[in-house]
């Protein structure tokens, strides 16, 4: 890693990280090719995209795996107002500046 900058946008300020990374010419081309063809203003556009789309793939496989384990748990039971109780206080609970916003470019 190189070069770092912040960047601030309304809400929040960000640590930008350079990266150079070695690629083979024909890897560049096409990269290069994507990059025009994508609409992507930017190489770093392009990456940020790869990852944010890795990211999603990875998401989703960790849940669809939660869903499996809980489909091979055992028999549902019917839920309980005290159930929908406890879920509800839980969600009121919830630290939602635990997990900051990852909608940055």
């Amino acid at each position: 890693m190189t070069a770092s900058a912040i960047i601030k946008t309304t809400d929040e300020v960000t640590l930008v990280t350079s990266i150079n990374i070695s690629l083979p010419d024909s890897m560049r081309a096409y990269i290069e090719e994507q990059v025009g063809k994508g609409g992507y203003s930017t190489v770093s556009e392009y990456f940020r995209e790869l990852i944010r789309e890795d990211q999603k793939r990875k998401a989703t496989e960790r849940l669809e795996t939660m869903l499996l384990e809980s489909l091979d748990s055992g028999s549902a039971t019917q839920m309980t107002d005290q159930d929908w109780k406890n879920i509800r206080q839980a969600v009121r609970d919830f630290p939602l500046n635990k997990y900051p916003n990852n909608n940055e470019s």
